[in-house]
């Protein structure tokens, strides 16, 4: 399969590696990006892992919630420009967006919101994609609190479902108060899983395989090597799990220490039910793959 200076492009802005060890990369795996990826990672060429997340595009993340903090919705549309994303008109469509998924859930948008999102293109001058939606809504006996957090600047946002034992808890200010804090958390440290026992065996085995890899040419003995790799695979569940993750606004403790503090506080357990996390542009990144 031929390599087009494209394909090196995309690859070059998914790693930050070099030119050549892209295309290097792509011919070892006939064009495959995602495997080409892998072989860059593997090679200790590539800086994937920093960059995973990075926004591919412009436009904002939205966040809207219901007055009795049972409901909310969050929202990604995209546009061409910084300049766009923060007028009037952006603004309004984002809130129109965020109404339409709050009435219909967030399955396909582009095609529900063809009109609007044409209407908007013809007004604004710009490409305009509504990628994606979700709705959070709590059941009639769940109680607890819904929450939003957007990052300065609409890039990064979050919306948080978290729970405690009684609905008289769940109005409690201070309830809402540890709920946005961990939003924010969420928004700054991405965690992929809320516990060590909810990751897949197929994401750790991966990540072994990565390591090893990098790792071969080590001179090291197997039996060390096994014991270094999974040193760094306890090492790397901590990163991706939010309950070990260090709490952001009180590193000297985890989020569990947190939540467990703040259930002695407030005199009933909390704990974390769900949530969204999302960052402009990885939905586009990822499907470049």
């Amino acid at each position: 399969m031929e390599v087009t200076a494209q394909m090196v492009k995309e690859l070059r802005t998914r790693t930050g590696a070099g030119i050549m060890d892209c295309k290097e990369a792509l011919k070892e795996n006939e064009g495959n990006f995602e495997e080409a990826v892998r072989y860059l990672r593997e090679k200790g060429l590539s800086s994937a892992a920093k960059k995973a997340g990075r926004a591919a595009s412009e436009g904002q993340i939205y966040a809207s919630l219901g007055e009795d903090g049972r409901m909310g919705v969050i929202v990604e549309v995209n546009c061409e420009t910084d300049f766009v994303a923060r007028t009037e008109d952006f603004q309004a469509l984002l809130g129109t967006v965020a109404d339409h998924v709050n009435d219909n859930g967030g399955d396909d948008l582009a095609e529900a919101l063809k009109e609007v999102t044409t209407e908007a293109i013809a007004k604004l001058g710009e490409n305009i994609v509504v990628a994606r939606g979700e709705r959070v809504v709590l059941g009639d006996n769940d109680s607890g609190k819904v929450v939003s957090y957007i990052h300065p600047g609409g890039r990064i946002g979050v919306l948080l479902d978290l729970r405690c034992e009684t609905s008289e808890k769940a109005g409690d200010a201070a309830l809402g108060e540890t709920a946005r804090d961990l939003a924010m958390h969420i928004a700054a440290s991405s965690p992929q899983f809320l516990s060590e026992d909810q990751v897949p065996e197929v994401v750790l085995q991966s990540e072994r395989e990565i390591l090893l890899a990098q790792q071969k040419d080590s001179g090291k003995p197997e039996n060390i090597l096994e014991k270094i790799v999974e040193g760094r695979i306890n090492k790397y569940k901590k990163e991706i799990c939010l309950l070990d993750q260090p709490f952001v606004k009180d590193t000297d403790k985890t989020v569990q220490a947190y939540l467990k503090d703040r259930s002695a506080e407030l005199g009933e357990e909390i704990r974390v039910s769900s949530w969204t996390r999302f960052q402009l542009g990885e939905l586009a990144a990822s499907d470049e793959g």
